[in-house]
């Protein structure tokens, strides 16, 4: 007893509610749960369930797997290890095309913008004033004068070559009605 000196007292309470009886522990010693024993009237037996024969030969049943099952299951886990090892590559060849693509698009950026500088640079090299100077005095050209140019539709085609005078009316020839 000189060991439990030290952990108070304990005070037990029941009281029979509408339900069940319960008890009340007050004290400062938290006790283990005790399993009571199963209440059975006198005069009755205790039958313990037991499971009928049918149910224990299909539980013994279950447990087995026969050969048709486990090559099946083999069969599956193999088909699931080769689909994921499939999809794992194209997610690779994914991510690596996109990357390449990145990469492509970066390097025609910087050639736009490398053609655009060059593009740029041409146009500012050519000064029109020294082509008009070097067209009039060194090639002979001459501005042209009022009434020299003859506008004209060109029958097809966007480009026409002269093998002969432009007529004054600017008509070189016209399918169709020849009375027009």
């Amino acid at each position: 007893m000189a060991a439990y000196a030290g952990y108070g007292r304990r005070t037990y309470h029941r009281y029979q509610s509408s339900r069940e009886e319960q008890a009340y522990v007050y004290g400062n010693i938290v006790r283990q749960p005790e399993v009571l024993p199963r209440y059975v009237p006198e005069g009755e037996t205790v039958h313990e369930k037991t499971t009928s024969r049918q149910v224990q030969k299909n539980r013994k049943k279950a447990l087995h797997i026969n050969t048709a099952y486990a090559v099946f299951l083999a069969g599956a886990a193999i088909c699931a290890v080769v689909l994921c090892f499939l999809y794992l590559r194209l997610q690779s060849e994914t991510v690596s095309r996109s990357e390449n693509i990145t990469t492509l698009q970066r390097e025609l950026a910087e050639l736009t913008e490398e053609n655009n500088a060059a593009y740029q640079a041409a146009e500012d090299s050519v000064n029109l004033d020294t082509v008009r100077d070097r067209a009039v005095n060194e090639l002979g050209m001459v501005y042209a004068a009022q009434g020299s140019v003859v506008s004209y539709e060109s029958p097809v085609g966007d480009s026409v070559k002269q093998y002969n005078r432009i007529p004054e009316n600017g008509v070189l020839a016209k399918s169709g009605n020849p009375a027009e």
